[in-house]
C-alpha cells in the first residue's frame, strides 16, 4: 500500500494515504481508548474523532458509551459519528437522543437518523418538521429528504415560507434531492 503514495494520480495517492492512517489509527486502538478515558476535554473529543475515522465494530462500544455521557461536547461528538458509521447496533441510543434536554443533541440526533435511509425513521422524524424553532425542523427536513421520502414534498414546500431562514434554506435544498414521484 505504501507504494501507492508516490502513484502518479492523485486519487490513487490521496486514497493510499487514507486508508494507510485508517489502519494506523486501528493499530494505535488501545492508546485512543486510554485517551478518551483519561484525557482532558479536548483530549477526548480529538479521541471521539480519531474513532470515527476508524469506523467499523470495534469503536462501536466506546462511541455508544460516550453518546450517553452527561457531558454535552462527548455526547454530541458521540451521537454524530454514531450517525457517519450508522450501524444498526446504534439506533437504540440516537433514538433516545431525541429525548436530550439539549435541543443542539436532538438535533445531532435528528441529523444522525438521516445517515441510515431507513423508511421506518419518517413516522420518528416527522413530529420534528413542526418544531418551527430554525434547528430541529431544519434538520428533520434534511434527514427526511436524504431518507428520501417524496411523498413529504408538500410539507417540504410549505416550510420555504417558515420565519427561521435555516428552516427555508434546509427546506430548498432538500426539494431539490427529493426522489421523483
Amino acid at each position: 500500500m505504501a507504494a501507492l503514495l508516490t502513484d502518479p494520480v492523485e486519487e490513487v495517492r490521496i486514497a493510499a494515504a487514507d486508508a494507510l492512517e485508517c489502519l494506523e489509527g486501528k493499530g494505535n486502538l488501545p492508546e485512543i481508548l486510554e485517551a478518551l478515558k483519561k484525557g482532558d476535554l479536548g483530549t477526548k473529543v480529538k479521541a471521539l474523532y480519531a474513532l470515527g475515522k476508524i469506523g467499523g465494530d470495534d469503536v462501536l462500544p466506546a462511541l455508544l458509551y460516550c453518546a450517553a455521557r452527561p457531558e454535552e461536547d462527548i455526547k454530541s461528538v458521540a451521537v454524530e459519528l454514531l450517525g457517519k458509521l450508522a450501524r444498526p447496533q446504534a439506533l437504540p441510543v440516537i433514538l433516545e437522543r431525541l429525548k436530550d434536554p439539549n435541543p443542539a443533541i436532538r438535533a445531532k440526533a435528528i441529523a444522525a437518523l438521516g445517515n441510515f435511509k431507513d423508511p421506518s425513521l419518517v413516522a420518528v422524524l416527522v413530529p420534528f418538521l413542526d418544531a418551527d424553532d430554525g434547528l430541529l425542523d431544519a434538520e428533520a427536513v434534511t434527514a427526511l429528504a436524504r431518507i428520501g421520502k417524496a411523498s413529504l414534498e408538500a410539507k417540504f414546500m410549505e416550510m420555504l415560507r417558515s420565519p427561521h431562514p435555516q428552516t427555508r434554506e434546509a427546506a430548498a435544498l432538500a426539494l431539490g434531492v427529493l426522489p421523483v414521484n
